[in-house]
């Protein structure tokens, strides 16, 4: 395993990011607790400065566990637009409505039950797709829902360096997943992608025309 950036510069940044919303906090409590895979705060604020810059009218979320991801989409969304969730787990889906209905961006969700290969593709003209589903997916994915996108479409995929293991050779099914997703990517004329090195690598793939 290779470590994405230095645990020192990685607790510097989180030095600086101080958040005093109580449902933000309450979900990094629960992650931690659980020891549940979320992107955590410095992707989350790169999540809401990337939603303010391109200003979107509908967020896809392949993978959306109790709504981390989504709290940083929906606050920075624009009031007419729209951010679906998917998780295959009732409960994840029950806590993030509550949570939502709690903090008055309710109306900036659309909430789902179920697969979300099998409810991505029932969206049209998405502007950002965020995937952070199971990692043999992740190829499978972005071709399921190449038709889906818009015209000049964000593609953000966490986990895009997979600890470091992308490049150690590991052939497992998860980094293989990762690895295939990436080389496919960055090997397409109408996508020009690039990875950040934060956290655990997040891909941003901008769709040309």
């Amino acid at each position: 395993m290779i470590p994405i950036t230095d645990p020192r510069i990685e607790e510097y940044l989180k030095g600086l990011t101080t958040e005093d919303d109580p449902h933000l906090l309450a979900m990094e409590a629960m992650a931690k607790e659980l020891t549940f895979p979320f992107v955590d705060r410095l992707v989350g604020r790169l999540l809401y400065i990337l939603t303010r810059i391109r200003q979107p009218r509908l967020v896809v979320e392949l993978g959306s566990g109790f709504g981390y991801s989504a709290w940083w989409f929906a606050r920075a969304i624009s009031i007419t637009g729209k951010v679906v969730m998917t998780d295959h787990a009732p409960e994840n889906i029950d806590y993030a409505r509550r949570m939502f209905q709690e903090n008055g961006l309710f109306d900036r969700l659309e909430f789902r039950v179920g697969d979300a290969l099998e409810i991505g593709p029932q969206y049209r003209d998405i502007d950002i797709l965020f995937i952070d589903i199971d990692k043999h997916q992740y190829r499978q994915a972005i071709e399921t829902m190449l038709p889906c996108l818009a015209k000049n479409a964000l593609v953000i995929a966490d986990n895009s360096l997979w600890y470091g293991k992308v490049a150690e050779g590991e052939d497992d099914p998860e980094t293989r997943g990762i690895r295939e997703f990436n080389e496919f990517m960055f090997s397409r004329q109408d996508f020009f992608p690039t990875i950040l090195p934060l956290r655990d690598g997040v891909m941003l793939a901008y769709r040309l025309g």
